[in-house]
Order: C-alpha cells, then structure tokens, then sequence
C-alpha cells in the first residue's frame, strides 16, 4: 500500500473511530519503515500501537461523560489487560475468544455470522468482575462507558425507561464496552412478589435494548447476587462467567509478580506469605500489596522489605480481628 494511502487511512480511522483500521494501518506503516531499515521509528510506532501496560502508580480517576446521553455514563480510560489479571483458564479462554471474534467481525460477517458481545459475570466483590470488563476494553482498544445507576434510576419509573432508552441510543452509534455493574439492581426477578407491575417493564425493557444493541458494543454486566437477576436475563448472555476467590496458588503467583516488580526478594517465600495473608479476593490482595510498596517506597534508601512485610502481616491481622468483632 502507498504512503499517500496509508495516510488516508489513518485520518479515517481517526475521525471515524475505526479502531481495527488504525491497527491494520500502523501495522502497514511500521512494516514500511522496518523494510527501509528505519527502526527507531518503526519500534516507536509499534510501542505505541501496544495494548498499555498495567501501571502500579494510582490510577486514573473516571471522568463524567456528557457526550449526548446526559451524564447516564461514566467514561473509563481502560489500563488493565488480560495478562494482568489472574483468571481462571476457562474464563480466559473465553474472553480471548470474545475479542479475537471482536477484531475480526469483518470475517465472520463475510460468512453471515456475528460476534459475540454480551458477557455476564458472576461472583463474590473484589474478585475482578470490573477489572475483566476493563481488560477487554483495553484488549478491544475502545472506550470503557460504566452505567451511572444514580442518574438512570428516577423517582418515577417512566422516567427511568426513557434515561434507558437514550442511554442505549447513545451507545449504539459507539464501538464500546457498556460495563453494568451491579446488574441486579435492574435485571431483577419479574417473579419478585414484592415489585410493581412497571418495575416489571422496566426489566422487560431493558433486556429488549440489550437484545437490539449491534455486535460492535459489547456488553458485560456483573452481579454479585446471581440468584437475583430475573431468569430470561440468563439466555440474553453468549458468554456466563463465574469470577472465583483466588486459590492458594492463585495467591502465590500474585506475590510471585510483586517481588518481580519491586526487584528484590519479599524476605519470606511467596507460598508462606500467600499462607499468612488475610485476603478472601484479589481486591484484598492488591491492597496489601499497595500497602507494602507504599511502605517500602517511603523507607528509602534503608528500606527493610522483611521488615516491612512482617509489619503490614500485623496490622493486617488486627484489621480482619476488628471485622470479625463487628460481625459478630
């Protein structure tokens, strides 16, 4: 393909939001400067091109985004990727399927069939439900839209099935993740003896938008409460995965990639301390282990790592016998 071509192609991709064509063209354009040994350029145009990696720093803060749907939606600048997060083999499987089917949508409908692109999650808080939508976002290369419950639901439920119906008008014209976190604060039982007869419209609306939505937006809800969601919500979804606690090994690892990060050893093998910690999900294990970087940045250059770990073990220890009091 000539230069002029590639350039052509690329200002579409901008303005139209085309982020399969933007790939297909920097590839085009990175193996053009390597075939005229311009490597630097080259390596630089394919550094860019990579799916970002997962940063240990805080992330971003989402913004509000009132880009023609009235504030329903939070936009998100996805970071995490798949690689990053510790899955089980099967929903990993499945969700490098779902976008390999995403980004080569143009093959299977030249064959009359059409990506999958509606997910549900299930599982205990903490355990990645957010963190998988995010990744396949970064994955997809599109923007991450979270729906804002606060500003769908109104005080009278007419009103929250017209917010739905431009939420979704806005949506399809997007190649995009729709993250409903949560899902069961709409998708509830119909069957619910307690709810109202508009309640149940509301649900039947809102599965029918879902149903309509175009492959190119990919749907992922999330619940922590599966015995919730009405049960014609179940047949909606291609792909139902169930996000499980971390497993002693699955802990291990974890610990293993921290050490890999902070370049030295933890001062304890990454098994006993995956045997210590108090952390019933990742969430509880990626807050330790903020907990230590943090510590260890400020007590340098005399940081004591072993020193550090055993403290946060402690107080850790103090923090989950303070739960457990409240509990009980």
């Amino acid at each position: 393909m000539s230069r002029a071509d590639l350039l052509v192609n690329l200002v579409k991709a901008g303005s139209e939001g085309d982020q399969q064509l933007l790939r297909t063209t920097v590839e085009a354009m990175v193996a053009e400067e390597r075939a005229k040994h311009h490597h630097q350029l080259a390596d630089k145009l394919a550094e860019n091109l990579r799916s970002p990696k997962v940063r240990h720093e805080p992330r971003e803060v989402s913004r509000s985004f009132d880009g023609g749907h009235g504030g329903l939606l939070f936009e998100v600048e996805p970071k995490r990727t798949l690689e990053s997060l510790q899955l089980p083999d099967a929903v990993r499987d499945a969700s490098r399927e779902l976008i390999e089917e995403q980004h080569r949508r143009d093959l299977l409908r030249s064959y009359a069939i059409e990506p999958r692109h509606r997910v549900l999650l299930s599982g205990d808080p903490g355990n990645g439900k957010t963190s998988l939508a995010e990744a396949i976002a970064t994955e997809l290369m599109v923007p991450l839209f979270v729906v804002r419950y606060e500003a769908v639901i109104g005080s009278f439920l007419g009103e929250t099935s017209g917010r739905l119906k431009k939420l979704f008008d806005f949506v399809r014209t997007h190649h995009c993740v729709l993250f409903f976190d949560e899902f069961d604060t709409l998708g509830k039982e119909r069957g619910d003896t307690h709810e109202t007869g508009e309640i149940k419209r509301v649900v039947s609306s809102l599965l029918l938008q879902i149903d309509a939505l175009p492959s190119h937006v990919v749907v992922v809800t999330a619940t922590n409460h599966a015995e919730l969601l009405d049960r014609a919500v179940w047949r909606r979804f291609q792909l139902r995965l169930a996000l499980p606690r971390p497993t002693p090994a699955q802990k291990e690892e974890w610990f293993k990639r921290l050490q890999s990060n902070l370049g030295i050893s933890l001062g304890i093998s990454p098994k006993l301390l995956a045997s210590k910690v108090p952390a019933s999900s990742f969430s509880d294990l990626e807050q330790f282990s903020e907990d230590v970087q943090r510590r260890f940045v400020l007590a340098l250059p005399d940081a004591n790592i072993k020193n550090i770990v055993a403290a946060r073990l402690r107080q850790w220890a103090t923090r989950y016998t303070v739960k457990d009091k409240k509990a009980g």
